[in-house]
């Protein structure tokens, strides 16, 4: 009988971790649908997605009709024009299972149960269940956890990974199962295939310790050691075969070959036009930072909870200190501290999250966190947790000397634990408010971005903007294509607009464009339109403009530009309305109803061309705005066809060019009509009079 309700309580334990496991689950999920609809300002998001998409259908490689106008972000382009992510499959496969199910980020919330529970079950076996309880209990509430844990990232996924391996590697050593072993090796082999130097830091403490136990040459021991180390090293075995596969070496990782200054080490570190001399000493500067931001805003409770953590970790080593030795597993769950830690410095990655060093709250880290350190949440809440446990436990035994009475003791036991759980809570939420309340500001931004996406009908094509570079999926990363680029919408940016157009005859043409400076984390939202394109074709295009001039206008003067060229106009008069014509043709450009400045009223049009109209209206001495007009043309076989032209009115000259799109009703004193057509009879389409 005496057996019985020691099991009672181990079942009452594993049915509240449980209970933690799936409330964190829950959790999770909520954040990554209220929070983060339409995904973070950590644009990797849909690097993984993409790849999720591409394992469900078997693919490595992705094969677009445009390479030019298809590339996802942070994808690299083979020779033979197919594109792979620069990242490991490990942490995509892992979304792909939401992606079965029919709801993508299941995934995250099993991922953050699963990084719950095993928490729990680690620092049941490294201390006992009620520290295991706690933990479980202070890593749900850590603000890096909850945030970065409903994002489609990779730092959860392998930290499931690495909490596997260590799990398995104690209850092996304790109990000599060769199987737990097996399990330990082949955790800690996906966890380096998915991010090698993550795997490596993990598992270094307790690789010293599996060496430290070999000295005896035990054949048990070496048995379980050989097993796990095989089937880590057969990890990094097919990490090595998928390099293979897609950079062509089984030593160049694909983000080596995407950028191959962006890794490890101190010096010139880049990627893409991002460089930096990596010192030692800005190393070490940026670390300090990223630390001071993990330990003060984004573990459980902030200051209090880190200094709960210091007393538990004061405590293990003290306790090892005074006997010469101590328990192994508690010492290489603390260890981690400094593997994690002190390993980060070596990457360049912890300077890049911080923005601006000198300047609080910026970069990711101010929306996401020092994700790098991810994994140090786990210990953190675990020698919390223990702190937790030995100040209560100190509390109650001062209660006993000083407080006889067992009733008043009761109440004032429970009254310092109620102030103790405020002490706790309050600033946990207070750390929790900040990132939750600037991520909200960002997703707000992209609620307007994406409003007119809706608008778009199954069949269409998307040209889209590009305010960060030549890539798909930066910013957008909820407009992604298909892994065969052929999905009920496609998108593309505008480059080879008319191979792209070609590709796709039968469908639909949009163009989506905004007007205002896209800055999300500034919380500043766009004005934006998917504005519905023509495609004309026939042996003269015109291009008919109608715009609107305020008065006190002295005079507006117009310049076509184009590859081969640019020539100038002037309106007769200021009129109202400035009405002119765009007349491409014989491979020659020219503006009508307006006066030639230049002697030659002409300018040439390559076989592929964007021509350029600007129309500045001028209030005197150089004050005034401009319309803008970038007219798509491609010459050949003696017809002339024409995309209908991306239209922007410019306050100010340098956000012409992306951040200036008209749009409709936008603005109440000027506007621009036009009509878009081919004018002999063989033209295959006619625009209509649009805006």
């Amino acid at each position: 009988m005496s057996g019985r309700p020691g099991r009672h309580t181990e079942r009452a334990y594993r049915l509240a971790a449980l209970a933690l496991a799936l409330g964190a689950g829950v959790a999770v999920f909520l954040v990554a649908t209220r929070l983060f609809p339409h995904h973070s300002l950590n644009h990797d998001e849909g690097v993984y997605l993409q790849q999720a998409a591409m394992l469900l259908e078997g693919q490595l490689f992705v094969h677009p009709p445009v390479p030019e106008a298809f590339r996802p972000w942070f994808f690299v382009e083979t020779a033979g024009g197919a594109l792979y992510p620069k990242y490991a499959p490990v942490a995509a496969a892992m979304f792909a299972v939401g992606e079965l199910l029919g709801v993508p980020r299941l995934a995250l919330a099993g991922i953050a149960a699963g990084n719950v529970a095993l928490t729990y079950t680690l620092v049941a076996e490294v201390f006992d269940r009620r520290r295991g309880i706690l933990a479980a209990v202070l890593l749900s509430a850590s603000p890096l956890f909850l945030i970065n844990s409903a994002a489609f990232l990779p730092y959860a996924p392998t930290t499931l990974l690495n909490l596997t391996f260590a799990v398995a590697y104690v209850k092996s050593r304790q109990t000599g199962s060769v199987r737990l072993a097996a399990v330990a090796g082949a955790a800690v082999g996906l966890a380096f295939f998915s991010r090698p130097y993550t795997a490596v830091l993990f598992a270094a403490p307790f690789v010293a310790h599996a060496l430290w136990t070999l000295r005896g040459l035990d054949r048990e021991t070496v048995g379980c050691q050989a097993t796990t180390a095989a089937l880590g090293l057969a990890g990094v075995g097919v990490a090595l075969g998928y390099n293979a596969v897609v950079t062509g070496s089984p030593v160049v990782f694909p983000y080596e070959a995407f950028a191959p200054q962006d890794g490890l080490g101190f010096g010139h570190r880049q990627i893409l036009a991002h460089e930096e001399q990596y010192t030692p000493e800005l190393a070490v500067r940026a670390n300090a930072h990223v630390l001071a931001l993990l330990f003060g805003e984004w573990v459980v409770a902030g200051p209090v909870g880190t200094l709960l953590a210091a007393v538990g970790v004061g405590a293990v080593c003290r306790r090892a200190y005074r006997e010469r030795t101590g328990d192994w597993r508690q010492l290489a769950l603390a260890g981690l501290f400094v593997t994690v830690a002190v390993g980060n410095v070596y990457f360049w990655g912890n300077l890049n999250v911080l923005g601006e060093l000198g300047e609080a709250g910026d970069g990711l880290v101010a929306f996401l966190g020092p994700y790098y350190h991810f994994d140090l949440l786990v210990p953190t809440a675990a020698f919390a947790a223990h702190g937790v446990v030995l100040v209560s436990e100190r509390v109650r035994r001062g209660l006993a000397t000083r407080v006889p009475d067992t009733e008043r003791r009761r109440r004032v036991g429970v009254a310092l634990a109620v102030v103790g759980v405020l002490v706790v809570a309050a600033p946990a939420g207070v750390v929790l408010t900040d990132p939750v309340q600037r991520n909200a500001d960002v997703t707000g931004t992209y609620d307007q971005a994406y409003e007119p996406v809706d608008e778009v009908e199954s069949g269409a094509l998307v040209f889209l903007p590009t305010p960060y570079g030549d890539w798909l999926n930066h910013p957008f990363q909820q407009l992604r294509n298909d892994p065969d680029f052929d999905g009920d919408v496609v998108y593309a940016i505008s480059e080879r607009q008319f191979e792209v157009v070609d590709a796709y005859p039968n469908r639909s043409l949009y163009r989506y464009t905004y007007r205002g400076v896209w800055a999300p984390p500034t919380g500043d939202a766009v004005t934006p339109r998917m504005q519905p394109v023509d495609h004309v074709a026939g042996e003269r295009v015109v291009l008919d403009l109608n715009l609107d001039i305020p008065s006190g206008v002295e005079r507006v003067s117009i310049r076509l530009a184009s590859e081969g060229g640019e020539t100038y106009y002037v309106t007769n008069g200021t009129p109202e309305t400035a009405s002119m014509s765009l007349v491409v043709d014989d491979g020659r450009a020219r503006v009508r109803g307006v006066t030639p400045v230049s002697e030659n009223a002409t300018v040439s049009v390559d076989d592929r061309d964007e021509l350029l109209l600007v129309a500045f209206a001028d209030y005197g001495v150089g004050n005034g705005f401009s319309y803008r007009a970038e007219l798509p043309t491609a010459t050949e076989s003696g017809q002339t066809r024409a995309l209908t032209p991306y239209l922007e009115r410019c306050e100010r000259p340098l956000r012409c060019g992306g951040e200036a799109a008209y749009i409709p009703d936008a603005q109440n004193r000027t506007g621009i009509t036009h009509d878009l057509r081919a004018t002999n009879e063989t033209a295959n389409a006619t625009a209509r009079s649009s805006e």
